[in-house]
């Protein structure tokens, strides 16, 4: 993430420091997976471009982990970052970034393009991918 140009320097640890949630160990966060990595580093830039405050996400993450607990999520930590994008979509659609529908048809064409997509071949949406 550092070498992100749209990213400032520090702003992984700013994060951590305002969100104490966060898995991490001593040398900052801890992603089990990739796609983890990619939320997180795009909350930080819709961060630094002043979509949200840290107190604002913050909030919001909490009610999508009560929302997830509600709903039988056992917070084991392994779900944290599922709720982190969660959260992001909800948050991206609310502010007006973009929307809703915008955000269920790529996921939908990213569906469809993994589906057609031999292992080990990276994924490239095309226009048809995009059908509904």
């Amino acid at each position: 993430m550092s070498d992100a140009p749209f990213l400032e320097p520090n702003a992984a640890r700013r994060a951590t420091e305002a969100l104490p949630g966060i898995p991490r160990d001593e040398s900052g966060p801890v992603f089990h997976e990739p796609w983890e990595a990619h939320a997180f580093a795009m909350a930080l830039a819709l961060h630094g471009k002043g979509v949200f405050t840290w107190p604002e996400w913050a909030a919001k993450l909490a009610e999508e982990i009560k929302k997830a607990q509600a709903a039988g999520d056992p917070d084991t930590g392994e779900t944290y970052y599922r709720h982190w994008l969660a959260t992001l979509e909800r948050m991206v659609a609310e502010k007006g970034v973009t929307t809703s529908q915008a955000l269920a048809d790529y996921h939908d064409a990213w569906e469809r393009a993994a589906h057609r997509t031999p292992h080990g071949t990276p994924i490239e949406l095309k226009a048809e991918d995009f059908r509904r």
